[in-house]
């Protein structure tokens, strides 16, 4: 390959890993690949279709090093590792498809093709704060095998990235992959690479905790070890006095894991017990696997007590990503818990690469969820004779071919039903965008407000001052959202055109000197064949009836007497039906922006504002207006990230509805004070107790009281009592 295009370390780290991928795929390969790929890469890097990615990365080297990662981590067939090295020069177009399929075949195409099309995600990093996001990807990536190599991609990316200057970027990257990545790589049973994820991306986020973490561990290796062969000493005499064959080893817990339960106990590192766990993995025949762990299980709880209540048993159900094994937690030397994981040869291969590394697939298609979709996959590949990878090609991942996933010109993502079109997702933005809709550009094209849209469409609404929603607008939006807006946008208007229909008639009878009665209007009505007033006012305004005609034949009916007045029937009288409305939007409450009101909001419930509150508004990717204290925990986040989102709200002064608030208290635990606690709550009158949790220790209580009020004046007023209760010795609201 061209020397100029590779740095000195570069061309060594080319060397060195390419000797170790022929190595590793030196049974999967066909004897001439290697010398069509490195002919083909060398043609690419002279016409200049490989350049570096945002981050100065080769791409080369990268995609080398992906691939030697997935033949590490998982075991790859032939066409994943060349669909990985023809990648880059594919996205360049440097190799056209049909190109593509002709010299390398259309497994390889299908692949490519798969990781083109979720490549064109990267752009939108907004979409990456959606749960949306995830869904998507998965339709776009109809192969397994794809998701399999982003997983890789993304680990191979974050290693490349640790001392980048560009400390941002990083960070980005380093949220996507924990919040996406990681998470997908442990419904697939990539348990390793999901760890490795996770630590990688606490170190770029939080490089100082992931370090002094470290450091801890370092520093407290040489007892843990000790504790360790003290605790293991026993098991391995009893194991070794059964025909069991074994192998045994202590491994301690990620960096992140450890990180979380710092986080969740609300301690330190010297207070957390369970830092390592003991695996034992046994050599067993399959029809064997479980009465051999059982075994090692009867064997180790004669000798250790067991904590029953932490015991997890994935041998009788293994988890739905196939992931088997006995997790047990035992009392061992001087009294410390540790936890004890029995698994056999087999099921270890599956924990540490994932399915993909061990079962054979089969194809099959599932419309329900991912792990019911893991569970079928489970089902059907014990007997298969074939390659790990080889049924994996017909795999297809249409969960979610109910629903499409759109995408805002600024990135947002949003999910809609299969069939929505362009004014379902106008009213899905907010109501005003959909009444004033008139079509909308799809990925650059003009369409109308019909057209049915397409998951990955990008979709900018174009509105018109003038347009008015329109009955023939039910014939094709398919949201209830929608449907509701517009109905009651038409009968709105409706009252309109009847209210200046009634005010013309009504201006001209007093012209002519003639005194408006209720009781011959009806009769005229009833008379002329409307079926209710509105449509009868209706058809004055839009000039279907002539007004001096229609005063023409008042004036012939017969007035009834003023002593003998006619009575109505309950039959002419019309409710007029009115629009459901299952938001808080309706309500007075709040004022959203420059005095609007009766828009769609909710309460966030990850601050539950109240009443008094100093709120904002943040519209949510559902197009809900979501409503948070200014001391919420997300605010500083939210404020940072999408400040295009914000909109100014404030209490309108009217109170008329209850609040939900949490209240974190602390006390002594003495006889009857939950008793005075909660006499103090019912005598409040404008006040109501929802919930109380209480959890005492060694003569200290905490709780959690929940409870409903009608503003911040009522919510202090009650902590103030509830501090003067006898033995209470803190009160604060919960956020």
């Amino acid at each position: 390959m061209p020397n100029a295009y590779f740095t000195d370390d570069e061309r060594l780290r080319l060397i060195e890993i390419s000797r170790r991928l022929l190595r590793l795929t030196r049974d999967i390969t066909l004897p001439d690949d290697v010398a069509r790929v490195r002919v083909i890469m060398t043609e690419g890097i002279e016409q200049q279709h490989c350049p570096r990615d945002r981050f100065s990365i080769n791409p080369i080297i990268h995609n080398l090093e992906t691939a030697l990662l997935l033949c590490e981590k998982i075991s790859p067939d032939r066409n994943m590792v060349l669909a990985i090295l023809l990648f880059i020069l594919c996205k360049s177009e440097f190799i056209e498809e049909k190109e593509l399929v002709k010299e390398w075949g259309d497994d390889i195409a299908r692949l490519i093709r798969g990781l083109l099309k979720v490549s064109t995600l990267y752009a939108r990093q907004a979409a990456m704060e959606s749960d949306n996001f995830r869904k998507l990807l998965l339709t776009f990536a109809e192969d397994i095998r794809v998701i399999i190599i982003m997983i890789v991609d993304r680990l191979a990316m974050m290693r490349a990235i640790n001392h980048h200057p560009d400390e941002k970027m990083v960070h980005d990257v380093a949220y996507e992959s924990n919040y996406l990545y990681a998470p997908l790589s442990h419904r697939l049973g990539l348990y390793s690479i999901k760890s490795e994820l996770e630590d990688l991306s606490l170190k770029y986020t939080n490089r100082q905790t992931y370090t002094d973490i470290a450091h801890k561990l370092n520093q407290t290796k040489a007892s843990r070890d000790a504790y360790i062969a003290e605790f293991i000493a026993p098991i391995k005499e009893k194991l070794d006095a059964t025909p069991l064959k074994y192998e045994i080893k202590g491994r301690t817990k990620s960096i992140y894991s450890i990180w979380n339960k710092l986080v969740k106990q609300k301690t330190d590192l010297e207070h957390i017990y369970d830092l390592f766990a003991i695996r034992i993995i046994i050599d067993a025949e399959q029809e064997k696997e479980k009465s051999d762990c059982w075994l090692a299980y009867s064997l180790i709880t004669d000798m250790y007590q067991p904590n029953p209540s932490r015991m997890k048993d994935w041998l009788s159900i293994p988890k739905s990503n196939g992931y088997e094994s006995l997790h047990i937690t035992v009392k061992g030397p001087g009294d410390r818990w540790v936890e004890v994981q029995i698994r056999t040869r087999r099921m270890d291969l599956i924990a540490e690469k994932g399915l993909a590394a061990h079962w054979k697939y089969k194809g099959i298609k599932s419309e329900e969820s991912l792990d019911v979709w893991m569970n079928n996959v489970r089902d059907i590949l014990e007997t298969a004779e074939t390659g790990p990878m080889e049924l994996m090609k017909n795999m297809r991942m249409d969960f979610y071919d109910k629903e499409v996933f759109v995408f805002t010109p600024k990135g947002d993502l949003f999910k809609l039903p299969y069939g929505a079109t362009v004014l379902d997702f106008a009213f899905h933005i907010h109501t005003k965008l959909g009444m004033s809709c008139t079509g909308a550009k799809v990925n650059g094209r003009n369409q109308k407000i019909n057209y049915k849209l397409r998951s990955g469409d990008t979709v900018e609404i174009m509105t018109s001052a003038q347009q008015v929603p329109k009955i023939d607008w039910l014939a094709f939006v398919v949201t209830g959202k929608a449907r509701n807006r517009i109905r009651q946008s038409i009968h709105e208007m409706e009252n309109r055109a009847s209210s200046l229909g009634k005010e013309l008639l009504e201006r001209r009878l007093k012209n002519r000197k003639i005194d408006l009665v209720e009781a011959t209007l009806m009769k005229l009505i009833k008379k002329m064949g409307f079926r209710t007033v509105t449509d009868f006012f209706n058809a004055i305004a839009a000039e279907q009836l002539d007004i001096n005609e229609v005063i023409e034949q008042y004036v012939a009916v017969d007035r009834p007497t003023e002593t003998t007045p006619d009575k109505i029937s309950a039959e002419e009288f019309q409710l007029q039906p009115t629009a459901p409305d299952d938001t808080r939007g309706s309500s007075d409450v709040l004022v959203i922006g420059e005095g609007i009101k009766g828009v769609n909001y909710r309460l966030s419930k990850c601050c539950n504002p109240i009443y008094g509150d100093e709120v904002f508004g943040f519209i949510s990717s559902e197009g809900v207006i979501k409503i948070h204290r200014n001391d919420c925990p997300n605010a500083a986040n939210i404020r940072s990230r999408y400040p295009y989102r914000l909109i100014p709200t404030r209490w309108s002064g009217k109170v008329g509805e209850q609040f939900g608030a949490t209240l974190r208290i602390i006390g002594n635990d003495d006889i009857g004070i939950v008793t005075s606690i909660t006499s103090i709550i019912n005598k409040e009158s404008s006040t109501t107790l929802r919930s109380i949790s209480i959890d005492s220790n060694d003569g200290i209580f905490q709780g959690f009281l929940g409870v409903g009020v009608r503003d911040t004046a009522a919510l202090n007023t009650l902590i103030k009592k509830l501090k003067t209760v006898k033995g209470v010795k803190d009160v604060q609201r919960s956020k």
